[in-house]
């Protein structure tokens, strides 16, 4: 299929030169300033895009990066993580980009696993990660400080006035850059990509025509995801290529913040992440919804809930609007797609919530087998195991963890680590990661069916106990839950034991904005064991 088609020009070095040079004018308007420039406006078009990407990239140099070098980027969320990537792909140098959301103790661990020439960061993780006893700049031949001076280390303006480089060619199976997972259950894995798999396969896909999912010129498509992830390369790539009139990208998902920018540049496509769809709730929900033009709404990185889903749907005024949900992961992108109206989600009261059904994989792209956990044998359909993928797009392994990367992947297959069903027709339905799984039960669908019931809560997590009773960890505004109404929405669902109830700020949580279950058991249920075997995590 692939051979069919020229490849498009969306190499991430060149990429707003090339952008530039051949499509029609963008226009960006960003939620806050770059950090990368923070004097620049929040208003940049691809000319002025391309410029920096230069201007960044003969700095990058001037540090010490080299053709080969890993260059590792930890700063707030901010989309200019993918605009550091294209300066460092630009030299030759492999970008790493990594939350700062990733706790100091893990942080330490991949800087170590890196060993990075050149580390650009901010003032405040250094010291974070001092306080916590780690001095991140003696992990780097040397770091660059975006917002200021700062012990042992430089600031842009220390080496600018040094000349562009050349582009530098790498193969298409050569690194090109490095995310980490979301590390929901401990210190994330360093996934390595390369342009074969990352753009060749993934963002080259994307950016062809296609019908309701192609960005038109009129659209405004708006992101607010965590930038230091793998997708938000892929998604630039792909959607600056389309070249709509107008990009609206969000580093902040506190609705204060939101507001403003979503009002002056209503969205037609919108890509958030699931916790800043829920935080969106109340704008959706109010006067002066910004959401009345949307006729694509799109979810990946983690599950969605059916009232989320819902309400979004019924904020936009288009007739017929469209969700579209993407399960997969950092190592392989996006496996199955599935599109939700608001028929498919009228009920709200239906026992297995349409969302756990997670479509169909790709033909000819994406192969989906599921297998019992103890063999690896195939399992009849109907039947759940561990469902592993076979991907063009697979990453080419971890870095510094070989090991753990050969208990993932099977010859040409990879093993997600989730549970599910694969029905007669082919759709998959998600029952939970091994890790958390309960025999019996599936704890995404109990969650889907506590936020159906109880609107006011804003997070359901269902923690398993080997010895006992899952553990509910709801999370409300306010921290609270009436007692009456918690033992009404449970009545019919299988033992559950009584709910610890928390304020969102109380919740762990990773850069896409995942609940950390591993630190969030640790602080609840110390000592006690659960029943999935982590294997495959």
């Amino acid at each position: 299929m692939t051979a069919l088609v020229k490849p498009l020009p969306l190499d991430l070095g060149p990429l707003f030169e090339v952008l530039a040079e051949r499509r029609p004018p963008i226009r960006v308007e960003l939620g806050r300033p770059l950090d990368l420039a923070a004097d620049g406006g929040s208003s940049w078009t691809t000319e002025r895009l391309a410029d920096l990407v230069r201007d960044t990239a003969a700095w990058l140099a001037a540090a010490g990066a080299r053709p080969g070098d890993r260059v590792a980027v930890v700063k707030r969320n901010h989309w200019d993580y993918v605009l550091l990537a294209c300066a460092a792909v630009r030299i030759g140098a492999v970008p790493a980009l990594l939350s700062d959301r990733v706790p100091p103790d893990g942080l330490a661990v991949l800087l170590e696993r890196l060993e990075p020439a050149v580390l650009v960061t901010q003032r405040d993780v250094l010291g974070t990660a001092r306080s916590a006893g780690h001095d991140l700049t003696r992990l780097a031949r040397r770091t660059v400080c975006l917002d200021g001076p700062a012990e042992g280390a430089l600031t842009p303006d220390d080496l600018r006035g040094h000349p562009v480089p050349a582009v530098h060619r790498r193969p298409d199976d050569a690194p090109l850059t490095v995310n980490h997972t979301s590390g929901t259950t401990g210190v994330p894995k360093l996934v390595v990509h390369s342009t074969r798999t990352l753009i060749r396969r993934l963002a080259a896909f994307e950016a062809r025509r296609w019908p309701v999912l192609s960005a038109r010129r009129q659209d405004t498509v708006a992101s607010a995801i965590s930038f230091a992830h793998g997708r938000a390369v892929t998604w630039t790539a792909s959607a600056f290529w389309r070249a709509p009139g107008t990009f609206a990208i969000l580093p902040d998902s506190d609705p204060s913040t939101a507001a403003a920018l979503l009002r002056s540049h209503p969205p037609t496509i919108l890509e958030a992440l699931p916790s800043t769809y829920v935080r969106w709730q109340q704008l959706a929900a109010g006067p002066q919804n910004p959401f009345r033009d949307v006729r694509l709404y799109i979810s990946t990185f983690d599950a969605m809930h059916p009232p989320t889903v819902r309400t979004f749907l019924s904020a936009s005024e288009r007739r017929r609007p469209l969700w579209m949900q993407g399960w997969g992961q950092t190592e392989t992108g996006p496996l199955t797609f599935r599109f939700l109206t608001r028929g498919a989600l009228a009920d709200s009261e239906q026992r297995h919530p349409t969302t756990r059904d997670l479509g169909r994989p790709l033909p000819g792209w994406v192969r989906l087998k599921v297998v019992d956990p103890a063999t690896l044998a195939p399992v009849r359909r109907g039947e759940p195991g561990l469902v592993l993928t076979r991907t063009g797009a697979r990453c080419l392994g971890y870095l510094g963890e070989s090991d753990r990367w050969e208990a993932k992947a099977a010859g040409p297959w990879f093993n997600t680590g989730d549970l599910g069903v694969r029905t007669r027709d082919g759709r998959l339905l998600l029952l939970d990661r091994e890790v958390d799984m309960v025999p019996g039960l599936s704890c995404v669908e109990v969650e889907d069916v506590l936020h159906d019931r109880l609107p006011e809560v804003e997070e359901a997590v269902l923690l398993a106990v080997a010895d006992g009773r899952p553990l509910p960890v709801l999370v409300t505004g306010d921290g609270e839950l009436d007692g009456e109404r918690w033992r009404r929405a449970v009545h019919d669902l299988p033992p559950l034991a009584e709910p610890v109830v928390l304020d969102r700020d109380a919740v762990p949580r990773t850069g896409t904005g995942k609940v950390r279950r591993h630190e969030l058991r640790e602080r609840l249920l110390a000592g006690t064991a659960a029943f999935g075997s982590g294997r495959w995590t």
